[in-house]
């Protein structure tokens, strides 16, 4: 008897720790996914390819100048960072503050930096003004109050800047429908008639007097919109009392370019879907949702009709103020591309990128600093400057991390 209660003793012991093996098994595999969902981060470690470091000259505050090393680039060999040549950056004085899907303008030498994420949970609600000429930030406007804080729509006629849209509040909330008009000269703040419905980081532009606006993120931030409206402005007032309905744009999206040059209206990169508000979140804590990026280039000529030009080097989001017009042609940095196939993860892009007007081509030109997305670019004199957005984990790591003020520029020469 006693014989047979240890046989059943043992057995019952096996089974329990088969029991407990299959639970922690479940367990991991658990926090493997749910890590997953909540963080674009995580390093993958695959075979690895050797990028050359870059060296830099760096002006610090005083004016002292310095070699500044940047380490050798490790990416994994299943997702490279395009071939680029080496470009000698310059840290100029960093932004007052941290930016993350900030928007930007420049009027002649004044560079107008908006709102952004400081991080998740907090947003900014005031403008900084940079000088290129003095190379100094000269001022900080407050914005409205019922103004959106970041996925602005802006653009400017030079004097009067336009502020179309976007998100009210940190994390996933809800974006909002008005328009507002910031007078540079005065620094008073007007509104416009509303869009007929609020969009995320929705492309915009001015183009033969007329304020466009099209695709972007509808209003549960992830279903792209297709919709084209536009508003007769001038002089920082609406000549019209609602929005025209335009040819609806053939992919909507968010985190586009859309520049105007040549009596031309031109609509680059983006992506379809976006993170949302997780369902029940009283914060509105933001969720992963999937998302495509695309390289698809649109234009808009005088029949109003879109055409398809050659797409970019690489799929390409994140690139709404990432752009300057130099010798005829479009010269955007940085942006965020495809998922890593394996990881899942977002990858930042760190090459910069120009499009040839004349011969509707594009071309890699250099490397960035660093990877990183919604960068903020302006240039002046000769020099292409970028600063704020979301950097990489490293040069080993191209997943997004740190949210960054940092300001540096290149001396650029194009033919």
């Amino acid at each position: 008897m006693a014989r047979f209660h240890q046989k059943h003793f043992s057995a019952t012991k096996l089974v329990a720790l088969f029991c407990f093996a299959s639970v922690l098994s479940l367990a991991l595999l658990a926090v493997t996914f749910f890590a997953s969902i909540a963080s674009d981060w995580i390093v993958h470690k695959s075979p690895l390819l050797l990028i050359p470091n870059l060296t830099s000259s760096t002006t610090n505050s005083i004016g002292r100048d310095a070699k500044k090393i940047v380490p050798e680039r490790f990416l994994s060999a299943t997702f490279a960072d395009l071939d680029a040549p080496d470009l000698n950056w310059e840290e100029m004085p960093a932004a007052p503050v941290p930016r993350l899907d900030g928007s930007s303008i420049q009027i002649n030498n004044l560079f107008y930096v908006f709102a952004g994420y400081g991080s998740l949970d907090y947003v900014h609600s005031h403008v900084d003004i940079y000088d290129f000429r003095t190379n100094t930030w000269v001022e900080r406007l407050d914005m409205p109050k019922d103004m959106a804080h970041s996925h602005l729509g802006v653009a400017t006629d030079g004097r009067y800047i336009y502020v179309v849209s976007g998100q009210y509040g940190p994390q996933c909330r809800g974006p909002i429908a008005s328009v507002f008009v910031l007078d540079t000269e005065t620094k008073k703040w007007s509104n416009l008639p509303s869009l007929p419905s609020p969009r995320y980081a929705p492309a915009t532009q001015l183009w033969r007097g007329r304020l466009h606006v099209m695709g972007g993120s509808k209003e549960n931030r992830h279903t792209p919109g297709l919709d084209h409206w536009s508003l007769a402005v001038k002089d920082g007032r609406a000549l019209e009392k609602q929005w025209r309905t335009e040819t609806p744009i053939p992919r909507g999206g968010p985190h586009r370019a859309c520049i105007v040059v040549n009596d031309r209206l031109f609509v680059i990169g983006g992506q379809e879907g976006d993170f949302m508000a997780k369902p029940g979140s009283p914060i509105f804590k933001c969720s992963r949702r999937h998302e495509v990026v695309y390289d698809d280039v649109y234009m808009l000529d005088e029949e109003m009709k879109w055409k398809v030009l050659p797409p970019m080097p690489k799929p390409n989001s994140h690139i709404e103020c990432a752009w300057v017009i130099v010798n005829n042609s479009i010269v955007i940095t940085g942006g965020t591309t495809e998922k890593h196939p394996v990881t899942k993860r977002m990858i930042l892009v760190g090459e910069v990128f120009q499009f040839h007007l004349d011969s509707m081509t594009w071309s890699v030109i250099g490397k960035l600093p660093y990877r990183v997305k919604t960068t903020l670019a302006g240039f002046w004199d000769g020099w292409l400057y970028f600063t704020s957005g979301q950097r990489d984990r490293g040069p080993d790591n191209p997943q997004p991390r740190k949210v960054i003020g940092d300001m540096w520029r290149t001396k650029l020469s194009l033919h």
